[in-house]
């Protein structure tokens, strides 16, 4: 009997260690994936730049522009001013706008844009933490044109929910600053 009990409790022991464990399942997380961007050339009044074939283009007047992400329910506002001499106030008013954002944020990232050769001389503003808007931008020639750019999504913000989409346009930003040519009409 007392083998017969030893062998009972070996066979259970082996059984029980099968490797067949019922373990929980880890939480799924939500995998956004963007195609590859192709970029098209996007022609305005008193400049043009590359935009993304994703983005709508709404033109709201001759200065201002939305451009339209719906799948991403984004939408970067794009105004242009006229430089006078009113470059210093263009520059205050866009670097008040971000700093207005500084009371939900949890970092602001500068990030400076000289093209010398297009004239173009700018900052992307990147706003980390729970703001209404994660990226303010600007551009000038200093003497003409002056743009000012922000991105908004239509949700509540939760950075670490849009933070794929946000990487996202990033990028498509940084190819608007990098491709901006200013026209000067006579």
């Amino acid at each position: 009997m007392r083998v017969q009990f030893v062998m009972i409790i070996l066979i259970g022991l082996l059984t029980a260690c099968s490797g067949n464990d019922t373990l929980p399942k880890p939480k799924a997380q939500l995998r956004l994936e963007y195609p590859i961007p192709t970029y098209q050339i996007t022609d305005f009044d008193y400049f043009s730049f590359e935009t993304s074939k994703l983005a709508k283009i709404e033109r709201i007047s001759d200065k201002k522009i939305n451009l339209s992400y719906p799948t991403m329910r984004a939408k970067i506002y794009l105004t242009y001013n006229p430089v006078g001499k009113n470059l210093d106030t263009l520059l205050r008013d866009a670097e008040k706008f971000t700093l207005e954002h500084t009371v939900k944020a949890d970092e602001i990232i500068t990030r400076d844009f000289i093209n010398d050769k297009n004239r173009v001389y700018g900052t992307m503003n990147l706003v980390t933490g729970n703001a209404a808007s994660q990226i303010q931008f600007h551009a000038t020639d200093s003497i003409r044109h002056f743009i000012d750019g922000s991105l908004y999504f239509y949700a509540e913000p939760n950075y670490d929910s849009i933070m794929p989409a946000v990487k996202y346009l990033q990028n498509d930003i940084s190819h608007l600053l990098e491709t901006l040519k200013w026209k000067h009409k006579k």
